[in-house]
């Protein structure tokens, strides 16, 4: 497979899954605003930060309000991180690689492109349209998955797909379970209370965590809920489990699952062992907030390496 097509596919399915996740934020945090204090940068501030979009924010407006906020990271076209554009790029993406996708995965971007636009062109959404909104950019990007495990044969071009979006799934997991931090920054007395655990609970519902997280751990703990989102092996969009099926994917694209190929393989592993021999209480020891960061940095290491291994004209040379 030549080099470009397998950055084009890696690449769509990375946009796709960070719509899909910019959604489930979104949505999540809309539903816990109507609940709470009025107090919008408190409540929507974080979500921007998380992004790592926030300079750029900053620049478009004066403060964090509660439209704005849904509005840059929706549909902001100088928002390269914006649903829309996302949906754009994977598109277009999957426009360059027609010859590689199935009908039906093209049907189904091509509706989700559609749908994007249309609420674009409106002014402004009511509340009841930004729910709907959020809810069918989720239902879509689900039923693209499931057409695509459906329709595409497990060949390189599966493995390329199936790279890109759980690096992009364990980012982004890693971001919504950091947001707890910024949103507790200067409220440490609030840890423990209702509104701590209103606040767990959204962050679960975020990654449609709640259900499995309830039925193995019960209780609502901040500890377990960590533990859950970064080191369970078994739930799909735990950090850890999208590394594990990540590799396997690497492995199959390298051929060999002795050693490592190249640095992409061997930052992967690493970062996976790292997480397979950790413990939860020594990550809450070192600070959830610096070890989440300290995976963002190395995901976007793993990210180069991959670019470098398999996409680069020259390739990287170890």
């Amino acid at each position: 497979m030549l080099g470009r097509v397998a950055n084009t596919i890696y690449w769509m399915n990375r946009y796709l899954e960070r719509a899909e996740n910019y959604a489930r934020f979104m949505d999540v945090n809309f539903n816990l605003s109507l609940e709470l204090s009025p107090n919008e940068e408190q409540q929507w501030k974080p979500l921007v930060v998380i992004t790592g979009d926030w300079p750029l924010y900053e620049s478009l407006h004066e403060k964090a309000e509660k439209n704005k906020v849904i509005n840059f990271m929706a549909f902001e076209s100088e928002n390269p991180n914006s649903i829309c554009n996302c949906i754009i790029n994977a598109r277009e993406n999957a426009r360059a690689i027609r010859p590689e996708i199935t009908k039906e995965v093209w049907e189904q971007i091509n509706a989700l492109y559609y749908l994007v636009k249309k609420a674009s062109e409106k002014k402004r959404l009511n509340d009841s349209e930004v729910r709907h909104f959020f809810s069918d950019i989720k239902n879509g990007c689900q039923l693209l998955y499931g057409i695509y495990d459906a329709t595409i044969s497990r060949n390189e071009g599966w493995n390329f797909a199936k790279l890109g979006q759980l690096i992009e799934r364990a980012d982004k997991t890693s971001r919504v379970l950091d947001v707890k931090y910024h949103l507790l920054l200067g409220s440490a007395n609030q840890v423990g209370s209702s509104l701590d655990l209103i606040q767990w609970t959204a962050l679960l519902k975020s990654v449609s965590a709640y259900d499995m997280y309830r039925k193995k751990y019960g209780k609502l703990s901040s500890t377990s809920i960590a533990e859950f989102l970064i080191l369970d092996t078994d739930f799909p969009r735990s950090i850890l489990n999208c590394l594990i099926r990540a590799e396997q994917s690497i492995v199959r694209l390298c051929g060999s699952s002795f050693g490592y190929c190249n640095n992409a393989q061997r930052q992967l592993g690493a970062l996976k062992a790292q997480l397979e021999f950790t413990d939860i209480n020594d990550i809450i020891a070192e600070g959830l907030h610096e070890y989440l960061d300290n995976i963002q940095g190395k995901l976007n290491d793993i990210s180069t390496a991959i670019y470098e291994a398999f996409f680069s004209i020259e390739p990287h040379v170890n």
